[in-house]
C-alpha cells in the first residue's frame, strides 16, 4: 500500500506535540487550534473579508498553474482586481493567479490582530518570531511537489486544501530537479506522473489529508509535500528553525 491517512489530534499539549511530532518528524494535523482566532470567529475571514479589509491595496500575484511551467509569471495588482479576475473560475480551463506565499502582515500589520502565532512555534532554538506567509487564492491552486527547510505549520482559515507527504526517506524515488535553483523541487507532476520517464516514483509511499477550516498540518523539514486548493482558500504558513 503506497497511501496512509495522517494521524490527526485534538489541540495536542506543547509536551506532547514535541516529542510525538517535532521531534520524530512526524507530520499531524492539528485540530481546533485556532478556533480562538477572531479571523476564525467573530471577524471571521472570507473573500468578502479580503476585500472589504485590504482591497485597494497592491500584492504580487503567481499567474499560472505552478511555478514549475514555462509560461509562470508574476504581476502586480490590487486585492480587489485579483479577486475580480481569479477567484471564482468558472471553467478548468480559466488562468489561474495565486496570491503565493506572500508577507501580507508585514504590508498591512492591522490584519494580525486577526491571528495569534501558535504556541508550537514557540519551540525554536532562537528568539526570532516564525516566518508567516499567505496563500490566497481560487480552486485549483497548487504548490508542486517540494519540501522546505524548515518546520511548518500550514493553517487553514478557510476554504479547503488537499495536501499529500513524503517523508526524506522517499527522496530517491521523487526525482528532484538537477541544479541548484530547483533541487528542493521534484519534476514529477503528482497528479498526471509519467511512469515511463520517473518509473520510481510509483514506488513511493505517501500520507495524505483534506485540510479543513480551522485546521493545521505540521509539515518536518525537507519533508515533500504537494498541495492543490479545493475550494477558494485562505492558508497561513508559520516556518521556524
Amino acid at each position: 500500500k503506497t497511501s496512509f491517512p495522517i494521524e490527526r489530534v485534538e489541540c495536542p499539549s506543547v509536551e506532547k506535540f514535541m516529542t510525538q511530532h517535532m521531534q520524530t518528524e512526524t507530520p499531524v494535523v492539528i485540530t481546533k487550534a485556532i478556533d480562538y482566532w477572531p479571523a476564525t470567529s467573530n471577524r471571521q475571514w472570507s473573500v468578502e473579508y479580503i476585500l472589504k479589509r485590504v482591497g485597494g491595496r497592491t500584492v504580487p500575484i503567481e499567474v499560472g498553474a505552478r511555478y514549475t511551467d514555462e509560461t509562470w509569471s508574476q504581476t502586480l495588482m490590487t486585492v480587489a482586481s485579483f479577486i475580480e479576475k481569479y477567484m471564482f473560475r468558472q471553467s478548468v480551463s480559466d488562468e489561474i493567479g495565486y496570491l503565493a506565499q506572500h508577507q501580507l502582515f508585514d504590508q498591512i500589520p492591522e490584519l494580525k490582530d486577526d491571528i495569534s502565532i501558535p504556541v508550537y512555534c514557540c519551540l525554536s532554538e532562537r528568539d526570532d518570531e516564525p516566518d508567516i506567509n499567505v496563500w490566497f487564492g481560487p480552486r485549483g491552486t497548487t504548490s508542486p511537489l517540494h519540501h522546505d527547510p524548515k518546520h511548518n505549520l500550514l493553517t487553514q482559515v478557510f476554504g479547503e486544501k488537499y495536501v499529500r507527504l513524503y517523508t526524506k526517506e522517499q527522496t530517491e524515488f521523487l526525482y528532484p530537479h538537477e541544479g541548484h535553483l530547483l533541487e528542493n523541487t521534484s519534476q514529477v507532476d503528482v497528479e498526471n506522473p509519467d511512469l515511463d520517464k520517473f518509473p520510481l516514483f510509483g514506488r513511493a509511499r505517501y500520507t495524505d489529508c483534506v485540510l479543513g477550516p480551522g485546521e493545521m498540518l505540521y509539515i518536518p523539514p525537507k519533508c515533500w509535500h504537494f498541495v492543490k486548493s479545493l475550494s477558494p482558500s485562505m492558508s497561513l504558513s508559520f516556518w521556524w528553525e
